[in-house]
């Protein structure tokens, strides 16, 4: 029989299954078509208490902290704009005169 290999996706995804929604692993393999021992492998492997998990917690937290700067960033820019835009028109005020 030939071992297949699955997107680590898939095995988070069969994993959350398992540690979100509440299934239980037998559940989870037979509807994915896995064993339940692959599920108990990939739960070590991507469950809460893995490296893996910790990675994808850290990498989301600073996806996040970079999407609020980019929003900070990006006021600061608009603000940025308007003001050369008004003060560009108050300098071709004053030099009319």
């Amino acid at each position: 029989m030939a071992t297949r290999s699955y997107p680590d996706e898939f095995k988070i995804e069969a994993v959350r299954q398992v540690t979100d929604r509440g299934y239980k692993p037998k559940d989870v393999a037979e509807r994915l078509g896995v064993t339940t021992k692959s599920i108990q492998n990939w739960m070590k492997q991507f469950g809460a208490d893995s490296n893996e998990q910790q990675k994808l917690a850290e990498l989301e937290a600073e996806i996040k902290r970079l999407k609020a700067e980019n929003r900070r960033v990006t006021e600061e820019r608009n603000i940025l704009k308007e003001a050369a835009v008004f003060f560009a028109g108050e300098s071709k005020k004053n030099t009319r005169s």
